[in-house]
């Protein structure tokens, strides 16, 4: 496994990690937008470490607003973590190629936590 990190879905999410970068410092990277201005993805880099941040796209729960993003080594590592999360759970977007060059999916596990996963070809 390369890295295991917070990936946040909120409204408003640049100003919202704008806010998280005057309090934590960092800096803002690899900012996406789409044509209508909302934020498909977005990097606070904290050191060694980065919390991804996407506009939320939808109804989005207090508390549910925080996924687990997983960024796998090889497209063996991203199938079984993939098969291992899915079971009991609830897939919400198939393993699949993405636009973006990656293999991708993101699930919610049998035990309710929300995974991101990609793997970067």
């Amino acid at each position: 496994m390369k890295s295991a990190s917070p990936y946040i879905f909120i409204d408003n999410c640049q100003q919202v990690m704008k806010h998280y970068q005057s309090l934590l410092g960092g800096e803002i990277k690899n900012v996406q937008n789409t044509e209508e201005g909302k934020c498909l993805h977005a990097e606070l880099h904290l050191g060694v470490s980065v919390i991804h941040f996407s506009d939320s796209f939808g109804k989005v729960t207090n508390g549910d607003q925080i996924r687990i993003s997983l960024e796998c080594e090889t497209e063996d590592e991203i199938r079984k973590v993939y098969h291992s999360l899915s079971q009991g759970g609830t897939v919400t977007v198939e393993l699949q190629d993405t636009f973006w060059g990656a293999i991708h999916a993101n699930l919610i596990d049998q035990f309710g936590i929300g995974w991101l996963l990609n793997y970067q070809k």
